[in-house]
């Protein structure tokens, strides 16, 4: 690739409107080059058409991403080897179990989930506006549930949560309290394996050590797979909830629609889950062989970022697409869960989870509001999520 005429991504971190370049690169050159946070260089992609093509074609890689020596996003916070999450779970024949603590109709989430936002509604309106929904709501409702699905003490989510601000940053170069919370973190779901206390998939993990079909497993590989569900999982409902709440809260007739008619909630959702811009970067591939994507040749050994948000407000696949839709006809295509073999396995449960909360919410706050203008919003910076260090709200 030519380093010249290169632009910087990612782009805005702002979460309250699309940035401005998205629509100009994808009209013009929907395959352009950029410079990373790293700064590597990379090959933008901003059409819906062709964000889908390389996010299913297998010549496309994740996993390596990760190798030595291949241009970079961004430092890696993780190991290496745990880029490929879910392909690894699968590969050590862990997926059935992870998916099964995924499934929303697993018994008693769906009403453990509803008690547990309306404890944290209560106590919102126990204190008073203006509240903070994020740090107040979206947070602990999301580390709650991924908790409840592990099978840990909900009083350990602080101790969890606070890894998360520096795993998810998005940094030019390796950050030391990275690895420090990594091991910190892998050490408390190592004891959680041999705590008789735990439930949930921890301990579905921790039996399967007894099992000899399972003897290929380290306490290591098991407790990786709750280090990365608990963060994954919580970066991605909480950062989504969060910045659904900015949409719905910019769109006040939505609102006041889904008071008078909860039963739209999950087409909303949908909707919301489309035009939601928490992906704060773009889902990075490596090619592993030489690819035509559009009218560019993408050489082998090149990484490719896919734009969801370029992809999810292309008008050629959603008309008007700046319009919340509650009738869109083709509302489960966008991109904001991926696609391909990377498809994340939690959709069913991420769409009950934002769904619970906007009908708690709604229903105990209808005219729920912004406490200050959306100009003062304060956006975080370098992380892979786009999302309000605080989201001051009044009811």
């Amino acid at each position: 690739m030519l380093t010249e005429d290169l632009i910087d991504f990612p782009f805005s971190w702002r979460g309250d409107r699309l940035p401005e370049e998205v629509e100009e690169l994808r009209g013009r050159t929907p395959v352009r080059r950029v410079r990373t946070i790293a700064g590597d260089e990379a090959w933008l992609v901003s059409s819906y058409e062709l964000c889908r093509q390389v996010l299913q074609d297998p010549r496309f890689s994740l996993k390596d991403t990760s190798a030595p020596g291949v241009p970079r996003q961004y430092a890696l916070t993780i190991p290496p080897e745990v880029v490929n999450n879910m392909g690894n779970i699968t590969g050590a024949g862990l997926r059935k179990a992870v998916l099964k603590a995924l499934n929303p109709k697993s018994p008693g989430l769906v009403e453990w989930m509803r008690r547990h936002a309306a404890e944290l509604v209560d106590a919102l309106l126990g204190e008073g506006a203006p509240a903070d929904l994020r740090g107040g709501f979206a947070d602990p409702y999301s580390a709650g549930m991924h908790c409840r699905v592990l099978g840990i003490p909900r009083q350990d989510a602080p101790r969890l949560m606070r890894s998360l601000d520096i795993a998810f940053m998005n940094s030019a170069c390796p950050v030391t309290g990275a690895r420090l919370n990594w091991d910190r973190d892998l050490a408390y779901m190592t004891e959680r394996l041999d705590d008789p206390a735990t439930t949930g998939l921890m301990a579905e993990l921790a039996a399967l050590r007894t099992d000899p079909d399972y003897g290929h497993l380290t306490d290591e590989m098991l407790a990786t797979v709750g280090v990365t569900m608990f963060g994954a999982g919580v970066i991605s409902t909480s950062g989504f909830l969060t910045m659904a709440l900015v949409s719905l809260i910019q769109h006040p007739d939505l609102r006041d629609e889904l008071v008078a008619h909860p039963g739209r909630i999950p087409a909303a959702v949908e909707e919301l889950l489309r035009v939601n811009l928490s992906i704060g970067d773009g889902l990075p591939r490596l090619a592993t062989q030489d690819v035509r994507l559009g009218e560019v040749e993408i050489r082998a050994g090149e990484l490719v970022l896919v734009l969801v948000e370029g992809a999810n407000f292309d008008p050629a696949a959603f008309p008007d697409p700046h319009t919340v839709d509650l009738g869109r006809d083709n509302a489960t295509a966008h991109l904001s869960f991926g696609g391909g073999r990377h498809y994340c396995p939690a959709t069913a449960l991420g769409r009950r989870h934002a769904e619970i909360a906007l009908e708690t919410l709604l229903e105990r706050m209808p005219k729920l509001r912004l406490a200050v203008p959306i100009e003062q919003l304060v956006w975080r910076t370098g992380f892979m999520k786009r999302i309000p260090e605080r989201l001051p709200i009044m009811w």
